[in-house]
């Protein structure tokens, strides 16, 4: 079992910035790739940005150029650094961790959510 968790959310005005953290722990595991997603009421979860253990990432076309994922493997941890946040951008955010445990079986994990307000 493998649980996440986020922090890191908050409320900024537009234009300003946040990190979001998520820490993954447990035994016998291995991540293959974490990564960002949000969901606002009534709409469906999306991608925002993912990484592999080895370094590659993805970013939705609406945050490319603001938003930077980075990840610490040491610590199985994965960073959003959020810049130039928009009101569109309000909404919670979900870890997700690709997991692999000791029989090379892959899981997808997900952490709580963590809320973002981005005030106009």
């Amino acid at each position: 079992q493998v649980q996440l968790v986020e922090s890191g959310g908050g409320l900024v005005q537009a234009g300003g910035s946040l990190r979001l953290s998520c820490a993954a722990s447990g035994s016998r595991f291995s991540i293959n790739a974490m990564g960002w997603y949000r969901q606002a009421p009534g709409k469906q979860r999306e991608l925002v940005a993912t990484i592999t253990s080895g370094g590659s990432t993805n970013y939705a076309d609406s945050v490319k150029g603001r938003f930077t994922i980075s990840r610490d493997n040491a610590k199985n941890t994965v960073y959003l650094q959020m810049n130039s946040l928009k009101p569109e951008d309000t909404t919670v955010y979900y870890c997700n961790a690709d997991v692999v445990n000791y029989r090379g079986y892959n899981y997808n994990y997900w952490g709580q959510g963590t809320q973002v307000t981005v005030s106009s």
